[in-house]
């Protein structure tokens, strides 16, 4: 019997699909230090951003035929070292778009009526100065009109578009291996095919009123201090790709001087211990990397892992 250990959790529907399948499956969180002995045990190991699976443990491990990522990045694999080991390497590149295109909007609403800030004070001091904070939260922007740049217009990218340009926003995008894409917007029913040409970095930098980046993580930021100098005045900037896509310091630089007017990150460059500087600061909306983090999306992911294993030992 084929077994599967699911170290960093699936969904219930994923784990009985795989079992009616024929497979046994493991929901067993088995520290990184003790996973090289353990995987000895199993053919797949399914992991989400938690797990880490590096060359030492595909050595470690040579029993492995599969290695599941539920989601899309797959910077805490070595794949193409599994891949050269014979190894099947697998994602779910669609199923959490919608989720983190969402997440995008939650944080670009609550910024641009500083709600963050807002519901940090209304407990403390609601009762006592209400028309002070009325006073203070009373300078807030509408998203509708606005320009949004879109770095990076995969799957991700075009879902977060779908949504601004369902609210009324204009939507530039940039993306060196993607030249157009249609983003097709539902409204009551009814599909509007909208066409979007993708443009030069520079010029969604220069002509943007808020930025959202959907790109891999590399080696070094995409957008540092020089990257914030070519934005306009008062940018709102978002990031719920990966930690490490901007430089966090040139973030605070650029806030602290009035350049950004707030920013809103999902990910961070320190996971999962964030720079106090970037958690203190009151011009930053933050949340712990749940950008997939939907009972939605986990549903999609658990089943899309579950047709690609099953599919894979079929064949």
């Amino acid at each position: 019997m084929t077994r599967i250990l699911a170290n960093d959790g699936v969904t219930t529907g994923c784990k009985e699909a795989l079992e009616n399948a024929g497979f046994e499956v493991s929901t067993e969180n088995v520290p990184q230090e003790k996973l090289n002995g353990e995987l000895l045990n199993y053919d797949v190991i399914l992991v989400r951003s938690a797990t880490t699976v590096r060359k030492e443990t595909i050595d470690a491990c040579p029993n492995l035929k599969l290695i599941g990522r539920g989601g899309v990045g797959m910077d805490n694999i070595d794949v193409e070292y599994a891949k050269g080991k014979g190894i099947e390497v697998i994602n779910t590149p669609a199923a959490s778009s919608a989720s983190v295109g969402e997440l995008v909007f939650a944080h670009l609403f609550g910024m641009a009526r500083f709600l963050p800030n807002s519901n940090r004070d209304m407990p403390l001091e609601g009762d006592t100065r209400f028309k002070d904070l009325k006073k203070k939260f009373a300078k807030g922007t509408e998203l509708r009109g606005k320009t949004l740049g879109i770095i990076g217009i995969g799957r991700i990218g075009q879902a977060t578009a779908n949504i601004a340009l369902g609210i009324g926003m204009k939507v530039i995008a940039t993306d060196p291996l993607i030249e157009d894409v249609t983003i097709e917007v539902s409204v009551n029913g009814h599909v509007v095919p909208v066409d979007i040409k993708t443009i030069a970095f520079n010029k969604v930098l220069k002509e943007s009123d808020y930025i959202t980046i959907h790109i891999p993580g590399g080696d070094k930021p995409v957008i540092g201090k020089k990257e914030f100098n070519l934005m306009k005045d008062g940018v709102g900037i978002v990031n719920c790709a990966r930690g490490g896509v901007i430089n966090e310091m040139a973030l605070i630089g650029a806030l602290e001087s009035g350049k950004l007017a707030y920013a809103g990150l999902d990910v961070f460059e320190n996971e999962p211990t964030p720079a106090m500087q970037v958690l203190m600061n009151d011009k930053i909306s933050l949340s712990p990397h749940i950008g997939a983090a939907t009972l939605e999306a986990q549903d999609r992911i658990g089943m899309e892992l579950a047709q690609k294993i099953i599919t894979f030992f079929k064949n």
